[in-house]
């Protein structure tokens, strides 16, 4: 009899029978207050009726076109609704399927449009799990061991992870940004650096929020140097953090954007946006792939896109985010070191009382909320934060319930 890959580490011991918005049901009939969204992806809950009906329509007329064969309504329609909401200037579109695929297409096309070999990557990081991306990805090294050789030509800078260093947030950022400075000195040279690639708010890093004097510092060099900024909005895009992309609490212009996760409401849709001028310095025949862009999936996005704006889930998800984080702060028992995030990110950090990495009392805390009907999930280098990332349309009350349960978990541990 075949079954999954063995080491396949299911977070939970749920099957889902179905879901509806906030709640996934299991086949034994129990229901479950889902925070993990598909570790970010179902936007609008699970089985939004305006998705479920945009997807069963598309079905019906055209499931698969192939972009660079053939054109098709829901693809066209998607990269002009895009424009609508998209930074200024990014007025160019490439779709595929995964976050790895955008992120190694936003790398590619730094490299080609650029002519130089090198990017710079800051610490605790994630950008996908292909060869590329993985050698990207710095939050963990589950996610680029026993595989080598990886890619060359990627250099680490710090990320101002103030709580890490023990320091204030300006101390953690002016060190940042004078280590990227060294870095420049030592390792890679501006004229030979084609990007830099890095998250609004750290994902699997441990949901680390940027902050303004960071990223400012990162365009100034970008400037400078004509480096080009790329945002990795795959887990901060489409209203996540209570701005319709995460770069936005920072006032900074991107070059770049790679998107998946919330764009589709489930449905497997990624891309990146650039310029016109710089997308066009990508060589030809450098973009493209059987599945991106597939017509199923952008009637789902577009969808997605409705809905979004018309539940106001952007301001639902600051208004829920700041009861959610407040929440978790008022909760907090001496086992959890720091709370933090960016509106439907939220983390907490387990740590020892000396300070150190707690992942047994984070992957207690994370299995107790699952037995009593809260679905949660762990990340960071460490694995010691247990992170909350609920659908967009979450209610107050919803919230609260959560609350109540993660309560109860933290004075039983």
């Amino acid at each position: 009899m075949t079954e999954l890959s063995p080491i396949l580490k299911q977070a939970t011991p749920v099957t889902v029978d179905h879901g509806a918005g906030c709640y996934l049901y299991g086949t034994d009939g129990r229901r479950y207050l889902d925070f993990t969204a598909g570790i970010g992806v179902t936007s609008t809950g699970h089985c939004h009726p305006k998705v479920v009906a945009a997807a069963q329509a598309q079905v019906a007329s055209l499931i698969h076109g192939q972009y660079t064969t053939v054109l098709h309504r829901p693809l066209l329609e998607l990269t002009e609704r895009l424009g609508a909401v998209l930074p200024e200037g990014l007025d160019a579109l490439f779709f595929a399927n995964s976050g790895s695929e955008a992120v190694e297409a936003a790398l590619r096309l730094a490299r080609q449009a650029t002519g130089r070999p090198n990017v710079v990557v800051f610490h605790g990081g994630f950008h996908g799990r292909t060869v590329a991306a993985a050698t990207m990805t710095t939050s963990g090294t589950r996610f680029s061991a026993g595989f080598s050789p990886l890619m060359a030509g990627v250099h680490v800078a710090p990320f101002p992870t103030a709580y890490r260093y023990g320091w204030s947030e300006r101390e953690a950022t002016a060190f940042a940004l004078r280590e990227l400075d060294y870095l420049f000195a030592t390792l890679t040279s501006p004229a030979e650096t084609a990007a830099f690639i890095v998250e609004p708010v750290l994902g699997e890093g441990g949901y680390v929020p940027g902050n303004t004097e960071f990223f400012r510092g990162l365009r100034e060099r970008a400037d400078r140097h004509g480096i080009l900024l790329v945002f990795d909005e795959i887990q901060t895009g489409f209203g996540r953090t209570g701005k319709f992309f995460g770069h936005q609490h920072f006032d900074v212009r991107p070059d770049v954007i790679t998107i998946a996760k919330g764009l589709a409401s489930g449905f497997p849709l990624s891309g990146i946006a650039a310029s016109r001028e710089l997308m066009a310095r990508a060589w030809p025949g450098s973009q493209g792939g059987t599945y991106g862009g597939n017509a199923v999936a952008c009637a789902a996005a577009i969808a997605t896109l409705d809905v979004i704006e018309s539940e106001g889930l952007v301001a639902n998800a600051a208004a829920r985010g700041a009861q959610l984080l407040g929440g978790l702060r008022d909760s907090a028992t001496k086992a959890i070191g720091d709370v933090r995030g960016l509106g439907l990110l939220a983390g907490a950090e387990f740590t020892t009382a000396t300070g150190e990495p707690d992942t047994a009392t984070a992957a207690a805390a994370q299995r107790a909320a699952v037995d009593k009907g809260l679905l949660l999930l762990t990340c960071g280098a460490h694995m010691n934060v247990v992170r909350m990332i609920p659908p967009l349309i979450v209610t107050e009350t919803q919230i609260e319930d959560a609350l109540a349960i993660w309560s109860e978990v933290l004075a039983e541990l």
